[in-house]
């Protein structure tokens, strides 16, 4: 009991980073991570329970007290390797999961104190790993010779093909894009998640033997029949990239964005980079993100790098119902991202060129909890006003993309035309043909994508062997 009562005053340990002021006018990563001694320390807080809920709270089962204790001992490399047992990707895992609402949410050193920082320390290992060359690759089953072909290089299509190589299948990817990592790559910005080691991750893959073909947009290039003559089985992980949009006046001005891209061509277009790389993307000076999930936090941090005097968050609801991440909401305070909450966008306005000036808001107020759980926003008659903007850009969710979709007769869809997909084992109304990630749930977390990835892969390894 002392010993439980020793290890509970220890304060969770801060992470090492950027003063606000420096890392607003770059996009080298925030957080340095920590050092040995400190992750040490912070793992000795761990209780090491019989009955961890920490586990039940991760979407891949990671045996989290295990790896804990691998660092504790000073044993880095283990640590990591225990993580790799369940997640192929613990260094982008550990640093872009909403932790506080899955693993941490359940610790229950938690209960009296904050919780034992998991993702800090997951994120520890696996650099540790990777940057000291210690990377091993597994040993692979004896080859099956059967064929899967994944469409989608996100989290869900890695965590399947790495599944699958390691059972002894031919796994191919194929990626719409140019380079793999699908929203790992596009969607979250260098100072969060480096892109180095997404390509670190993709590079594992490949030497493992994963075949990845860019530039493939399967249902104009190829359709999923097709690609059922030569494959065995196929696993959809196309994500949700059909950006959504305000529907009001002005709408069409120019200077607005979706944030798909304008965060694609920051981040995979290398904008950021200029003028190593000349990818056009509008500078404002007066911005507005209108939304407040991470994608929103993203656009708005990326502005405030891309020269930005002012950056405004615009959220129809209140600071409790805000979807991002809490240490993502409190970046962007730091580094002076404004928040103008109970408040929704009614109009945009524009100069005689056709470019966006302003915008004119209302006030909100809360009422009855809607379909999604939260307090629906209600307006407050009377209470418009304007604010100016030079850059606008709309961070409000996305849909599914109908490119694939609408090629492939048989394939069950729900009404927001996502694929319906069993949540237990990937498969959808086709023969040979699973799904997981986004395109079926939603925008959602990378760690929910990728134990979709992890369910499919096993489901796909059962039909393989039994047809």
């Amino acid at each position: 009991m002392a010993e439980k009562e020793k290890k509970e005053k220890i304060p969770r340990q801060k992470m090492p980073e950027q003063d606000p002021k420096v890392r607003a006018k770059n996009f080298n990563e925030v957080p340095y991570g920590y050092p040995p001694e400190i992750a040490q320390l912070e793992a000795s807080r761990c209780l090491q329970c019989k009955k961890p809920k920490c586990v039940e709270g991760c979407p891949v089962e990671i045996d989290i007290p295990g790896f804990i204790k691998l660092i504790y001992e000073g044993d880095f490399v283990g640590a990591a390797r225990k993580l790799k047992e369940r997640n192929s990707l613990p260094a982008i895992c550990g640093r872009v999961c909403p932790q506080e609402d899955q693993c941490e949410k359940f610790c229950v050193v938690g209960k009296k104190d904050q919780p034992v920082a998991i993702g800090r320390l997951e994120r520890f290992a696996a650099d540790w790993e990777r940057t000291r060359g210690e990377v091993v690759l597994p040993e692979k089953a004896p080859a099956t010779g059967k064929k899967v072909a994944v469409v989608g290089s996100g989290p869900a299509g890695l965590t399947v093909a790495g599944d699958l190589i390691l059972k002894g299948h031919e796994v191919t990817i194929f990626e719409a894009l140019h380079k793999p990592g699908g929203v790992l790559v596009y969607g979250i910005p260098e100072f969060r998640l480096p892109k180095a080691i997404v390509e670190a991750e993709v590079n594992y893959l490949q030497r493992l033997g994963v075949r990845v073909e860019c530039n493939c947009v399967i249902g104009r290039i190829a359709t999923v029949d097709e690609l059922l003559q030569e494959y065995d089985a196929v696993f959809l992980g196309l994500g949700a990239g059909l950006p959504q949009f305000l529907g009001i006046p002005g709408e069409n001005y120019c200077g607005i964005y979706s944030a798909n891209e304008y965060l694609t061509r920051s981040n995979l277009m290398k904008a950021y980079l200029f003028p190593e790389y000349d990818t056009p993307i509008a500078r404002g000076k007066n911005v507005a993100v209108f939304g407040a999930g991470n994608v929103a936090m993203d656009a708005a941090r990326t502005a405030l790098r891309l020269g930005a005097d002012v950056v405004r968050i615009i959220y129809r609801r209140s600071r409790d119902e805000m979807p991002a991440r809490i240490e993502e909401i409190h970046h962007a305070e730091e580094e002076g991202v404004q928040f103008y909450l109970l408040t929704a966008p009614t109009r945009f306005f524009g100069d005689d060129n056709g470019w966006v000036t302003g915008f004119e808001c209302i006030k909100m107020e809360l009422g009855e909890p809607d379909e999604s759980g939260r307090r629906r926003p209600i307006p407050i008659k009377g209470s418009e006003f304007r604010l100016d903007c030079d850059l606008a850009v709309v961070a409000i969710g996305t849909g599914a993309n109908p490119l694939l979709t609408t090629t492939t007769p048989g394939l069950e869809l729900n009404k927001r035309g996502y694929i319906v997909a069993d949540p237990e084992t990937g498969k959808t109304s086709k023969e040979g043909v699973w799904a997981g990630g986004d395109i079926v749930t939603g925008a959602a977390t990378v760690i929910l994508a990728m134990g979709a990835g992890r369910k499919a892969a096993n489901s796909i390894h059962e039909y393989l062997m039994n047809k």
